[in-house]
């Protein structure tokens, strides 16, 4: 068995979906864990007049459950990363071994909103990674950077999305090349920039980093979550910030037909927020050398929304399932592969959709339906036309 090397890890975006249960697991495992958020999601919220399905507490309240139960503190850090004062500060104060960097705006719609969303988007994400990255670069550059991204930069290539590289031959030369990345939202595109610029860091200031593009996340608990009600993460339900499944399960569950934008027929990239939490934790505990930059497909599997629309009909006898247009820029079907071996290699066991997973979601938004406005599950913006 692999002996434990304690770390000291910062979670930026603790208060999140998945930064949260991220932090409790992390600290579950036995890491010294500090949290780091300016609660940008709670007021994006209050702005759409949205919020989470399940009733979620103050931070506060959560960090004192969560020692009460368990004896294990997690220190919080309230403020902004794009400040660069405010990164100095906390890596200064915290001395981490480990950052993971979930302190992005993290909707593709929200930033498709209209020009003060796409540009409120792309300057917080890129300019809270330069920050960061700035930071460990003057403080310890030893620092390893865990970088949440996500599978949306791939775009919808007619070959198989590989794990960061890819090998081509051009007039009879060969190179290994990043993955040609190309986006249909502002908010992937910023994660483009923060691919290139922390790809950059590494090469130029020696840093250490994995960049982590994640699939679709779905699910609400996790072991740690489940403990205690107050430790409970938020489940968006809205168009905005519900991602498919989630979304899926909700409209069923209330008697509400399931929309699949589109035709539906176009494979998506998957994984249940438990598996979220573990490659977190594989990525920390098993860092790359110094000066390397290295990608992980954070996925499970992959599969078109139609058929998830099935799935989730399955457990809902009688449910109906509509096809409406899509308000995004994308494509209705073809091909699509993810390879995604490099985490499985660390000792990720996947949990794959099934239908006990989907009831295990269900159930939760039964015993919360009452907290659903069926209108919020509707697509509010079309990405077609600038607003």
């Amino acid at each position: 068995m692999k002996h434990l090397v304690k770390r000291r890890i910062m979670v930026l975006g603790g208060d999140g979906y998945c930064g949260w249960p991220t932090a409790l697991h992390l600290s579950a495992q036995g890491h010294d864990v500090a949290v780091a958020d300016n609660f940008a999601h709670r007021r994006f919220d209050a702005e759409l007049g949205t919020g989470s399905l399940v009733p979620i507490n103050g931070l506060r309240t959560r960090l004192d459950t969560w020692e009460s139960l368990t004896g294990k503190g997690i220190i919080p850090y309230i403020g902004d990363v794009v400040d660069y004062g405010f990164s100095r500060r906390i890596i200064t104060e915290f001395r981490p071994d480990t950052i993971v960097h979930f302190a992005e705006q993290c909707s593709a719609p929200y930033s498709m909103i209209d020009f003060d969303h796409a540009v409120y988007t792309q300057t917080n994400n890129v300019v809270s990674t330069l920050s960061v990255l700035y930071a460990i670069s003057q403080i310890n550059p030893d620092i390893h950077l865990v970088k949440l991204g996500s599978m949306g930069v791939y775009g919808w290539p007619n070959i198989d999305v590989e794990e960061g590289w890819l090998e081509v031959e051009h007039n009879g030369r060969k190179a290994v090349v990043p993955y040609p990345k190309q986006s249909a939202d502002f908010y992937h595109l910023s994660k483009i920039f923060d691919s290139h610029n922390i790809e950059f860091a590494c090469g130029a200031w020696k840093l250490r980093a994995t960049d982590l593009h994640q699939g679709i996340v779905y699910g609400q608990e996790t072991p740690e979550t489940a403990m205690d009600a107050r430790l409970a993460t938020r489940l968006g339900y809205c168009s905005v910030f519900g991602t498919v499944i989630n979304r899926f399960v909700i409209q069923a569950a209330i008697g509400e037909p399931i929309t699949v934008y589109g035709g539906g027929g176009q494979g998506r990239p998957y994984i249940n927020l438990r598996d979220t939490v573990r490659c977190v934790q594989l990525a920390c505990e098993n860092p790359p050398e110094q000066g390397e930059y290295r990608v992980f497909n954070q996925v499970t599997e992959t599969l078109p929304p139609m058929r998830v629309a099935e799935m989730v009909a399955d457990c809902f006898p009688g449910t109906v399932i509509d096809k409406i247009p899509n308000p995004r820029v994308e494509p209705d079907d073809g091909y699509y592969n993810v390879v995604h071996t490099k985490l499985e290699e660390l000792g990720l066991k996947p949990n794959l959709l099934s239908g006990e997973l989907i009831g295990s979601l269900a159930g939760i938004v039964r015993r919360n339906a009452h907290r659903v406005r069926p209108e919020l599950l509707r697509p509010a913006y079309d990405w077609h036309q600038a607003a």
